[in-house]
């Protein structure tokens, strides 16, 4: 008997160390066994850690500079045909823009939903909450029908917008289904089960010559 569940955290540099460290690790084999599995990403000015659900792949990264973003998928799928997502983003700086707040913020990402499927778009508001003491909010929005590569489905997502202590940090989990022409009804029990599955989310400080696998921000309670 393990005394304690141990955490293993995989450090996310780029997509092919994130594969690499995912191909040696196991991490499904290490699930199975008791092990808790996380990530840690250091994201422009501070690190974002959060658990990475089970079954799911990096297929996706990319960095301009100012925008950050990185996908998986469930295995076997990829980024441009999926069922499932999870999307980590970060926006440098965007902390210091004048009443921009996590709400806000998640208001624009919504009405992207909206614009695509005016006439099925449904959201749903799960409220404030703090991330590492920095204000957060979180919220469901969805489509009844989207189209996306000459195909149509649903598609919902799960929205957590962190305001960092410099930039703002997204984690979302998004689903695909049949199309339908009524907007979408959340399920509580689904969506809540989901972003326990992300959860402990983390902000953490970069701090000077610490190394991956970055112990301070393991330690953060």
């Amino acid at each position: 008997m393990r005394p304690s569940i141990p955490l293993l955290v995989v450090v996310m540099s780029c997509v092919a160390s994130a594969a690499l460290a995912e191909d040696k690790l196991d991490i499904d084999a290490l699930r199975a066994e008791g092990y808790s599995v996380s990530v840690i990403s250091p994201i422009f000015s501070q690190l974002v850690k959060f658990s990475l659900p089970k079954g799911f792949t990096t297929v996706f990264e990319d960095s301009n500079g100012k925008q950050y973003t990185r996908e998986a998928v469930l295995n076997g799928e990829t980024v441009e045909r999926w069922s499932q997502m999870v999307t980590v983003t970060g926006a440098k700086g965007l902390s210091a823009t004048p009443k921009l707040t996590p709400q806000s913020f998640l208001e624009r990402i919504a009405s992207g939903f909206e614009s695509a499927c005016p006439d099925s778009f449904s959201a749903k508001s799960l409220g404030a909450t703090k991330i590492s003491g920095r204000d957060a909010f979180m919220a469901l929005a969805g489509c009844g029908t989207v189209s996306s590569g000459g195909d149509s489905h649903s598609e919902a997502a799960l929205l957590i917008a962190v305001k960092g202590a410099a930039d703002y940090y997204t984690i979302q989990w998004a689903e695909r289904g049949p199309a339908s022409a009524k907007p979408m009804a959340f399920s509580d029990a689904t969506w809540t089960e989901r972003l326990d599955r992300l959860s402990p989310i983390k902000l953490c400080p970069v701090l000077p010559r610490e190394a991956p696998l970055y112990p301070s921000c393991i330690n953060q309670k």
